[in-house]
Formats: C-alpha cells, sequence, structure tokens
C-alpha cells in the first residue's frame, strides 16, 4: 500500500473512530462553496407569492453551550427567507432587538441555537450582568422586561421559530416553555435518528418522504410545558431505538418537532439538528421554508393541539 493511500485510509479510520466513540458527526467551517451548494437546493423550492415582504430577526447569540453549527443555521435560514423573496432579513447577537420599540420593526424573530447557561437559563440575564452599572434588582427587572416583549411580540399575532438549541434560551421561565410548547431538559449522546412524520398529509411535512428520514443529531427530551402538549406534533422519535445511559421513559414516543398557536401569534419548534450536515437534505430545507411560511401566515394548516396523550 503506498504512502498515500495509507494516509487517506488512517484518516477515514480517525473519522469513522471517532464518530463511532464521540457519537458525534465532524464540524466544518463555513463557506461560500457549502452555501452555494444551499441555495442550489432552496432554488428549486415552490415559492409563495406575496404582495408585500416580511421582516425576520434571526437571533444568533448564545451565552452557554456553543454549537458549532450556529452560523451554518443562520446562513441557511437566511437563504431561505430570501430564496422565497417574502423575507427581509436582520442578522443580530444584540439583545437590545428586543425592546418593544425594536420588536415592532419585525414580523417574525428566529431563535438560533441561543443556549444560555447553567446558573439560570436566562440569557437575557447573563448578558445584563457584563453591565456593572445595574443592580441585582435591576438586572432581574429588565431581564424579566425583555422576556416578556417577546412573548407579547408572539401573542399580539407574529411568529416565533425555534431551532434546535433555541428552546434553552429562556428555559427555566414557565411563560417562555408555555409559548414555545416545552423546555430543553436532557438529551443522550450524539446518534443516528429515525425521524418519523406524525402525519405524512400534513402541509409542514410534504416536502418528507412517508417513512421519514434518518440523520446523526442529539435526541432532544422535553419537560414543563411540553407535557401539556399544547401543539400540534410534526416529527417524533422512538425512544426503544434511542442509545441512553438514563433511565429510559414510560413513553416511548417523543416529539421533535411541532407547530402552534400562542395567543394570536404562531410558533414553530425544529430540534433537528446539532449538525450542519442535516442540512444538505433538500426535505429538511423544504421544512424550515414551510415553518416560516406557517409562523409568518402564508401557509395555513391544522395547528390545533393534540391534547393530553396518555
Amino acid at each position: 500500500m503506498s504512502i498515500y493511500y495509507k494516509s487517506f485510509f488512517f484518516s477515514l479510520l480517525f473519522i469513522f473512530t471517532s464518530v463511532v466513540q464521540s457519537q458525534s458527526l465532524p464540524s466544518f467551517e463555513l463557506n461560500s462553496d457549502w452555501m452555494m451548494s444551499i441555495e442550489s437546493l432552496v432554488k428549486m423550492q415552490q415559492k409563495i407569492p406575496v404582495n408585500k415582504q416580511k421582516k425576520v430577526l434571526i437571533f444568533s447569540l448564545h451565552t452557554g453551550y456553543k454549537h458549532w453549527t450556529i452560523p451554518h443555521t443562520e446562513a441557511v435560514m437566511e437563504i431561505i427567507a430570501q430564496s422565497t423573496g417574502a423575507f427581509e432579513v436582520s442578522l443580530s447577537k444584540d439583545i437590545a432587538d428586543f425592546e418593544k420599540k425594536e420588536l415592532s420593526k419585525y414580523d417574525v424573530v428566529i431563535l438560533n441555537n441561543n443556549c444560555s447557561k447553567g446558573e439560570r437559563r436566562d440569557l437575557f440575564w447573563d448578558v445584563l450582568g457584563e453591565d456593572s452599572s445595574l443592580t441585582e434588582s435591576q438586572r432581574l427587572k429588565k431581564a424579566k422586561q425583555l422576556e416578556r416583549n417577546l412573548i407579547q411580540f408572539v401573542k399580539k399575532g407574529n411568529g416565533l421559530i425555534l431551532l434546535h438549541g433555541g428552546i434553552v434560551m429562556q428555559n427555566y421561565s414557565l411563560a417562555f416553555s408555555d409559548m414555545s410548547g416545552g423546555s430543553f431538559n436532557y438529551h443522550p449522546p450524539q446518534q443516528e435518528i429515525h425521524v418519523k412524520l406524525v402525519d405524512s398529509e400534513h402541509p409542514m411535512v410534504e416536502g418528507f418522504d412517508p417513512e421519514g428520514f434518518v440523520h446523526y443529531d442529539e435526541p432532544y427530551f422535553f419537560n414543563n410545558a411540553y407535557f401539556k402538549y399544547n401543539f400540534r406534533p410534526l416529527l417524533y422519535m422512538e425512544l426503544d431505538k434511542i442509545k441512553m445511559k438514563r433511565k429510559r421513559p414510560s413513553d416511548n414516543i417523543k416529539y421533535i418537532s411541532w407547530i402552534k398557536r400562542h395567543g394570536m401569534g404562531r410558533v414553530f419548534y425544529s430540534s433537528p439538528s446539532h449538525n450542519a450536515h442535516s442540512y444538505e437534505n433538500p426535505k429538511l430545507l423544504q421544512f424550515l421554508t414551510n415553518g416560516l411560511y406557517y409562523v409568518s401566515g402564508l401557509l395555513t394548516c391544522d395547528d390545533s393541539p393534540m391534547g393530553h396523550v396518555k
């Protein structure tokens, strides 16, 4: 075996071993070639004609765990929004955009993997802690106000998308959980997940094959408002197929994506995906596009809550 082929072979072996041992996929840098490949996939999607563009804020700040795919997710959602021709996009990592006056400029907010710190699981609190001019009571009051602004933004008829770790942003807040459809609890190691469709006839999942799809991801588990089942589930996984070290829950079905109403507004949550590799699936891109259409009121579909599940 030549030196070249030996090097190539051991490189592949290293990648394979790394994936098996760490239960994760290797990260890669966001670059123009990858973005162009995503653009080519998105361009093939059908467009919904609009008379006036809606304004979208993609918020990508994190204070806790850093998902390596944050810039990729931001790029994907910007590409999707701009490709439709229905949206004007702004990018932000500034919590000042959650002041009432600033939020009023937008029709949709996208929360992109905004993991907060473990102490309070409150991203606004985390950031305001950097302002030495604030007392602790002022910091708490301001953090609560910014959270209320977002919740009222949705209740008044606007849209919210939470992508993967975006649900962790205000994770200990029951009001935020009620709006989002749940709170993050924990996840087993990354692994291959067979994602299934709750209703293959639902317009939100029309791009997927009826049998669903398989990809590597963190299998998210939820708590708090999740168990109200006050949402219309779209995707799920079967827990008896999930490798985990903790005690296996009694319920075998875990929903990992849903839509819901909150007040007059619309919410879309998608746990897929922790890995940017998943965005190379055109059917997942169509799903995210449908989510953007839904929360902006351009896609009408059944979003009635499923209610209590035994």
